[in-house]
């Protein structure tokens, strides 16, 4: 997946295309701990454990800026020792390749700390 560590989200707009299904599976098998959480919107999902709720708070922070600095927000819950990672698409209610762009670039992260 470092292809995808080297790309940045695009615009999504209303109408922007779906990742079809068969390809969402081969883009989950590459990252590790996701799955996609089709209840609702499908979205990407993934927990992380630290070992200190300020190791968690830490995380958030750098998840923040990572969004801020690609324009695609999470939906982020903090617990002590576990942060919960989502991502998908608001405006096309569904998975974009800047979903899996923006995990990709999280678990990134994750192994930095």
């Amino acid at each position: 997946m470092s292809s995808l560590l080297n790309q940045s989200c695009e615009a999504c707009e209303i109408g922007a295309p779906l990742v079809p299904e068969h390809e969402q599976e081969i883009l989950l098998a590459n990252l590790d701990g996701w799955i996609i959480d089709r209840s609702e919107n499908p979205r990407l999902v993934n927990e992380y454990k630290f070992k200190s709720y300020a190791d968690a708070l830490r995380f958030v922070a750098l998840i923040g800026h990572l969004a801020e600095s690609e324009d695609h927000h999470p939906k982020i819950s903090l617990e002590w020792g576990l942060v919960t990672l989502e991502w998908w698409s608001h405006k096309i209610k569904g998975l974009h390749m800047n979903d899996f762009i923006c995990a990709t670039k999280s678990d990134k992260i994750f192994e930095s700390l």
